[in-house]
């Protein structure tokens, strides 16, 4: 029997679960990839709230990704929560060392903001994400608040990310996903921007309990269709699709606090 493809996680690790490395894992165990993890922190937090994040030393980040691309044969690396500037740094310094034909599919999520407000990334890490990952990058998938902080200016409206996107491909040289779930209406739309070509992703908006994890959830499932072969626009298909379900079959439990909610993954 043919063993999976191989797939990384590069994130921090959520305790609730219901975002982070534990996301992805379960989303790539969902599309039968083998999934490895980096961890880069440990966060305490539920959704609304973070209350710790403990940054992993740099060294363990980079002996981490180090064995798993030595010893496996990668086909699709993610990134999730890097939060720091070293950290950003030690993950480029390795996959740059890849020669371009062989390094694995890379998608970025620019994780900067958690879904509570709370910020996720260090005030001088974005111009290393712009400098040295995105450039690495097979595509960079940030929703509308990152989108902004990335461009370096506000968005009002859905049709700005499709005015937006072929700027920001020509400035990184990478695809862009830019997500505009966010909005309410009927439809929840995001932008799979290229080099000569913007296809609109819509699925039926899901208003759902509060959760978090629909960025990480969205992005893994991405990286998942690369590693089976996909091209881009179909792992992008099929990981909004996947993301969807995931927010219309939401778990909610009566908590000691009132209730508390998580994406479905399976």
């Amino acid at each position: 029997m043919e063993p999976p493809p191989v797939a990384i996680t590069i994130a921090g690790s959520d305790s609730s679960a219901g975002a982070g490395i534990q996301a992805d894992l379960k989303t790539f165990t969902y599309f039968r990839v083998f999934s490895q993890s980096v961890v880069t922190c440990v966060v305490a937090e539920v959704p609304g709230k973070v209350l710790r994040i403990e940054p992993v030393s740099v060294a363990a980040v980079q002996d981490q990704l180090r064995l798993s691309l030595e010893h496996f044969p990668v086909c699709a690396i993610k990134t999730g929560m890097l939060y720091s500037r070293g950290i950003i740094a030690a993950v480029c310094d390795i996959l740059e060392r890849i020669p371009l034909k062989e390094r694995p599919a890379l998608v970025v999520d620019p994780v900067m903001i958690a879904s509570s407000g709370d910020p996720l990334l260090q005030d001088d890490a974005l111009e290393i994400y712009r400098d040295r990952l995105f450039p690495l990058a097979t595509v960079v998938t940030p929703n509308r608040d990152e989108t902004a902080m990335i461009y370096g200016q506000a968005i009002e409206r859905p049709e700005e990310l499709e005015e937006i996107g072929p700027k920001l491909v020509h400035r990184f040289g990478t695809a862009f996903l830019l997500k505009g779930g966010h909005w309410p209406g009927d439809l929840a739309v995001d932008f799979l921007v290229m080099q000569r070509e913007v296809q609109r992703l819509a699925e039926p908006f899901v208003s759902g309990p509060p959760t978090h994890g629909t960025g990480c959830t969205f992005s893994a499932a991405l990286a998942a269709g690369l590693a089976l072969g996909d091209d881009l626009p179909a792992a992008a298909r099929r990981a909004k699709t996947f993301v969807t379900k995931a927010i219309s079959g939401s778990l909610t439990w009566s908590g000691r606090r009132g209730p508390v909610s998580a994406l479905k993954h399976w």
